[in-house]
């Protein structure tokens, strides 16, 4: 008989579970799943679990758009954006088509469609700046909150301000110009859309290689498993490009169930509007509250609000996968200098993800994967603006232009 073994030295050591934060976080998510079914319906309740599984993957991939432009500036290493770059195409393959056709089963359907214009151009760079400073994306804050992160829940409360502020400045941004939405899908056709929204998508992971190429002689290669077995399925962490591609099969479900692409900080705006509200401010007789969607949003119940129910499961399901993999752990001691820039990345995004429609998942991921030319400003002007953040990092002590 053959004596067949493995070398688990290059494994990470076996998990151990945070029983105690793994059964709050299960039995919140059970209980969140049960009350959305009975209080609203069973569509809302999916939507519920698409988040968690969405707040699963975020978290033991790692997947944040922060820390990925941080490295392909500062290390030149680009792995993290062609991952993301790959996660919007396959989202956008079945995306565009479907907004195109308009319905599906009887469930309409629309895309992340926003105006091209100046509202949008200045947004997105104080949403890059902010990030860098705040340590997180949208999407990002949600994941390291359920991962207990104490610096990102400041971030998290000053981003729900931020987005507030926004929506009354709002209406004003949209009176400069602004070529209106252009949709590709509509402009261009279903087929050349999809053809023109790949080729843009392949030439930036196409930028990132040959400048990773130049810088290091190679191109960063997805690490094997850390885990024997299929056990990181369940403890992590997961590949990057695995990890996107289930975030680009979830938005497709988002868009199926919720007629709608994924989006996540609008959700921010009705909680402070919400709360701003219960404190007496007049909330809602700004313009931007009198608007059809959010009017109907600030009135209803935040369960029946989907991006609200979607960021409570990704927060739950990222808390989950954190107690599973042994690393939920709560830290409350955060210097001055990090709370600072947490205050002010936090601000930074919440009004920047207004007034540009969206955050890396609404007008980024979302808003390119719908056919949207707004999310291709915003992608450039975010980056920028991220650029401008990573050089003023060090100013509050955090790592910048320093190489590991």
């Amino acid at each position: 008989m053959t004596d067949i073994s493995f070398d688990r030295s290059r494994y990470l050591p076996s998990a151990v579970v945070d029983r105690g934060p793994a059964l709050v976080a299960g039995g919140a998510l059970l209980i969140g799943l049960l009350v959305i079914a009975q209080l609203i319906d069973l569509r809302q309740a999916a939507l519920f679990v698409v988040g968690g599984l969405l707040g699963v993957a975020l978290y033991h991939g790692s997947f944040g758009f922060t820390g990925g432009w941080r490295r392909m500036v500062v290390e030149r290493r680009g792995r993290g954006i062609r991952a993301q770059m790959l996660m919007i195409g396959v989202a956008a393959l079945a995306m565009i088509p479907l907004i195109s056709a308009g319905s599906l089963g009887g469930q309409p359907l629309v895309g992340a469609l926003a105006p091209v214009g100046v509202s949008v151009l200045v947004g997105a760079a104080m949403f890059g700046l902010g990030m860098q400073l705040g340590g997180g994306c949208g999407s990002g804050t949600l994941f390291t909150v359920g991962g207990g992160s104490a610096r990102m829940l400041v971030t998290l409360t000053f981003f729900i301000v931020g987005a507030l502020i926004g929506s009354a400045h709002l209406p004003w941004w949209l009176t400069l110009a602004s070529f209106g939405t252009i949709d590709l899908g509509r402009q261009l056709g279903t087929g050349t859309a999809i053809l023109a929204t790949l080729a843009g998508l392949g030439l930036v992971a196409l930028a990132t290689a040959l400048i990773e190429r130049r810088a290091h002689g190679n191109i960063e290669r997805e690490p094997e498993p850390s885990r024997p077995g299929w056990t990181w399925l369940l403890y992590g962490p997961w590949p990057l490009v695995g990890a996107g591609l289930l975030m680009a099969l979830l938005n497709v479900a988002t868009l199926l169930l919720a007629g709608h692409p994924w989006s996540v900080t609008f959700g921010f705006g009705l909680w402070g509007a919400k709360a701003a509200q219960a404190v007496g401010v007049p909330v809602a007789t700004w313009e931007f509250w009198n608007w059809p969607g959010p009017q109907a949003a600030l009135s209803a119940s935040v369960l029946a609000d989907v991006t609200s129910v979607m960021n409570f499961g990704i927060v739950l399901g990222a808390a989950a996968a954190a107690s599973l993999a042994g690393k939920f752990a709560p830290k409350a001691k955060i210097p001055l200098g990090s709370m600072l820039a947490a205050v002010v990345g936090g601000l930074l995004m919440g009004y920047g993800a207004r007034l540009s429609f969206g955050c890396n998942i609404g007008a980024l991921f979302s808003g390119i994967a719908s056919g949207s030319l707004h999310g291709w400003l915003w992608f450039a002007t975010a980056f920028v603006g991220s650029f401008v953040g990573i050089w003023m990092r060090p100013l509050f002590g955090l790592d910048g232009f320093k190489k590991k």
